[in-house]
């Protein structure tokens, strides 16, 4: 079986509408972050370089956090089941009729009867036991590779970046004095375009993703810019 190429692995990525969704509410997480903390900053009255420290800043820093934190979750999960399908193996090999008898007893409390459940038992367990064990006992319909954190991590924190660079980008270019309101301007349209995409993803309502990810976003540029201008 031949290992999937980068691009290949991006492309089912790209058609999985969880992993889609995934993305979008990362991107969104650098878009809001990121202006958030301009807004912040102009508020309190900083200049053009202070703003763009502050965006690189908050650009990287935000990047590696998120992608850090997917990372190490993926790893934890994949590490739990790593321990399950230990587990599983240790009892397959001990009792195999009993783990047939479990998997007999899953069926039928799904409704089939008692002698289809054992039969069905029997021929799972005959293709792949272990398989058989963990999709019923824990829900785990296939174990996750040694990359697959890794992949976890590296897109939470690209599609970071991607929307933090939208306010960092209209701070590098666009002129102080109308850069507030262009960074206000430029998270709405952005936000409206992945709240779009991530509900069309999850097959949600796009009118209640867009109301509550645009509440979030502007409350959140609202709030940052009031507290710059108040305390500082």
């Amino acid at each position: 079986m031949t290992r999937p190429t980068l691009w290949g692995r991006l492309r089912g990525r790209l058609r999985d509408g969880a992993s889609l969704r995934s993305w979008t509410v990362d991107a969104n997480d650098g878009i809001v972050a990121t202006a958030g903390l301009l807004e912040g900053f102009a508020g309190a009255g900083a200049d053009d370089a202070v703003l763009i420290i502050a965006a690189t800043a908050a650009t990287v820093a935000g990047a590696l956090s998120l992608g850090g934190a997917k990372w190490a979750e993926a790893a934890a999960e994949r590490e739990a089941q790593l321990v399950v399908v230990a587990a599983e193996q240790a009892e397959l090999a001990a009792h195999p009729d009993h783990e047939v008898a479990e998997l007999a007893a899953y069926y039928e409390a799904k409704g089939l009867d008692a002698a289809l459940a054992r039969q069905v038992a029997e021929q799972l367990s005959a293709r792949d036991a272990l398989a058989a064990q963990l999709e019923t006992e824990h829900g785990i319909g296939e174990v996750m590779s040694v990359w697959e954190p890794v992949w976890e991590g590296v897109g939470a924190g690209v599609a970071f970046l991607v929307g933090a660079l939208i306010p960092l980008l209209i701070t590098v270019f666009v002129p102080v004095r109308i850069e507030s309101w262009a960074i206000l301007g430029a998270v709405v349209v952005s936000l409206v375009l992945t709240s779009v995409v991530a509900a069309r993803a999850g097959r949600q309502s796009v009118v209640r993703t867009l109301v509550r990810t645009l509440a979030v976003g502007v409350g959140t540029l609202a709030v940052s810019y009031v507290v710059g201008l108040a305390f500082f």
